[in-house]
């Protein structure tokens, strides 16, 4: 097991374990983290979008353009965005720190 750490709007610092091959997006619903993953992880919207510690940043592999279609509709994107269904945790990524935006934007709803 791996550990990993999500940073709440507000500061709150929450501390999780993670399990190889998982996505942020499991692992956040598991540990009641809450990232709303309206489409359930088939990237048809933004509503998972992290912000990734830019130290960390260069170890994950670059988004797919499919990926980075569905961050140009997040809110709040920064140059270390990613969709947290697309990143799937390895043993590589232990110690990963995300922040989640201050709101999100679910086109499903507005």
């Amino acid at each position: 097991m791996s550990k990993m750490t999500f940073i709440l709007p507000g500061g709150t610092r929450k501390d999780v374990e993670t399990k190889s091959g998982e996505t942020i997006l499991v692992v956040a619903h598991r540990a009641g983290i809450p990232i709303e993953g309206a489409c359930e992880g088939a990237m048809a919207c933004s509503t998972c979008h992290v912000i990734v510690d830019p130290a960390m940043y260069g170890r994950l592999p670059p988004p797919s353009a499919d990926e980075e279609d569905m961050l140009d509709l997040a809110f709040g994107l920064t140059r270390t965005s990613r969709l947290g269904c697309q990143i799937v945790l390895s043993d590589a990524l232990d110690g990963l720190t995300v922040a989640l935006p201050e709101s999100t934007r679910n086109l499903l709803r507005e």
